[in-house]
């Protein structure tokens, strides 16, 4: 595996948003700002909330688009190709309805699984290959409860899991920065 030069934390922007299920890849990316000490600014010419920094002696880009989930893509894609970033040395960080709430899994490619955000990159990079950080929000039991689900406010029982799983996420970055992908899968997965 690549090295990771960019981190994108998916959500959708505003105060509606800021605390849903859909908006856990935001919340990791804000985490990850507050254990390292970093801050990000909005960026118009990427069409997000973005900023270049340094964990552990690694540049590298963190994005949180601005676009609204379905629209992701356009975000990405701009930073990624501006930046001449390749798709395997992204990470994508965002809600799994398949993973029960609190756990957190790394996969390299794959489809999108029905989530509008990742449809959106694959269509606007032209690539699968991007590595994810699969962050379990859990399912709601019906298709037809999916949009209220991933739209609304988790438990507070599940906001502490999802919290610890985005700590997991965190626990592993350094790894995925060197490029380590099976070591940060072992930690990680070992975890859960």
């Amino acid at each position: 595996m690549k090295p990771i030069k960019l981190i994108v934390g998916l959500g959708n922007p505003g105060i509606k948003y800021a605390q849903t299920r859909h908006n856990v890849g935001f919340e990791f990316v804000d985490s990850l700002c507050n254990k390292y000490g970093l801050s990000l600014k909005e960026n118009n010419k990427f069409y997000g909330i973005a900023g270049k920094v340094n964990i552990a002696g690694h540049n590298i880009w963190l994005l949180k688009p601005q676009t609204y989930m379905n629209l992701s893509g356009k975000s990405v894609a701009s930073l990624a190709n501006f930046y001449k970033i390749d798709t395997d040395e992204m990470l994508v960080v965002y809600d799994e309805l398949d993973l029960p709430v609190g756990n957190a899994k790394l996969k390299k490619g794959g489809g999108h699984g029905g989530h509008n955000g990742l449809r959106d990159i694959i269509a606007a990079t032209g690539s699968k290959d991007f590595n994810r950080l699969r962050l379990g929000i859990g399912h709601p039991g019906h298709k037809s409860k999916v949009v209220s689900w991933v739209l609304n406010r988790a438990s507070k029982d599940d906001e502490i899991s999802i919290d610890m799983a985005i700590s997991k996420g965190i626990e592993v970055i350094e790894y995925l920065l060197e490029g380590e992908l099976q070591k940060a899968m072992n930690l990680l997965h070992s975890n859960n």
